[in-house]
């Protein structure tokens, strides 16, 4: 049975991107973000890894998430700093907090992770209607860049107890009508060579145009739309390898 950021895949995110770990995303967040005073919310915040440098900077952020696993480990990280962000178990989709946030950020290309169009769509009007008049959201997405299906990977950590995770990744399905992909992961957990701990992930990953996804944005209602590559501000995307952030505006 197929799980989604269960344990063993929230172990291996801790350890390959551990709290503060920057792809140049943490600084340029925190940037954007320095001059804010109110609520600022992060959907899909996993461990904590941007969310806890923006509070050790003085920033009001609340988080949510789907994984229970992942906010867990978020809310225990933060306990051990005695940080108190408001934490909540829910999906981008869907969620309805109380609070209205003076910016919404989903990094890293955490968005693409919505497989289903009608859901991009509903959790981005969430995250519309959650933020004040003149609030912004800053999301990152990315281009894919692999199609070539049955191929698998394999990667591997070694946990702070000297217990081995190999994870063997395959891409499964490329749907270029639909503009997704799906993989399926299979982590494993050894101990002393002995298999102690399997888990299988099935991972979509969905793709949007430049213009296609500004295009979007503007029907929500979103304006003033920035975008930006590589974490440089307004510097316009021309590889398909780069990270692409557009922050935008409720009017």
């Amino acid at each position: 049975m197929f799980s989604f950021y269960s344990k063993l895949s929230t172990e291996v995110y801790d350890i390959d991107k551990p709290i503060g770990h920057s792809f140049g995303d943490v600084e340029f967040y925190r940037e954007r973000l320095e001059n804010l005073n109110g609520r600022i919310l992060e959907p899909a915040v996993g461990t904590g890894r941007i969310l806890i440098p923006l509070l050790d900077a003085g920033l009001n952020v609340d988080g949510i998430d789907v994984s229970c696993e992942m906010l867990d480990l978020c809310k225990s990280y933060c306990k051990e700093r005695g940080l108190k962000p408001e934490l909540y178990q829910e999906n981008m989709q869907s969620f309805s907090l109380p609070h209205r946030y003076e910016a919404v950020i989903v990094p890293t290309g955490s968005f693409l992770l919505l497989e289903n169009r009608n859901d991009s769509i509903n959790a981005l009007k969430c995250f519309y209607e959650h933020l004040s008049i003149g609030g912004r959201l800053i999301i990152d997405i990315f281009m894919q860049t692999n199609f070539k299906t049955g191929v698998t990977s394999t990667r591997t950590w070694t946990t702070p107890t000297g217990d081995l995770i190999t994870l063997n990744e395959t891409l499964v399905e490329v749907n270029f009508i639909n503009q997704y992909t799906v993989s399926h992961m299979r982590y494993e957990k050894w101990r002393n060579k002995k298999l102690i701990q399997t888990e299988l992930e099935r991972f979509p990953l969905r793709w949007y145009g430049v213009e296609e996804f500004k295009l979007i944005l503007e029907s929500i209602g979103f304006s003033d739309i920035i975008i930006s590559s590589d974490y440089k501000l307004g510097q316009y995307p021309t590889k398909q390898d780069q990270i692409i952030t557009f922050e935008a505006y409720r009017k």
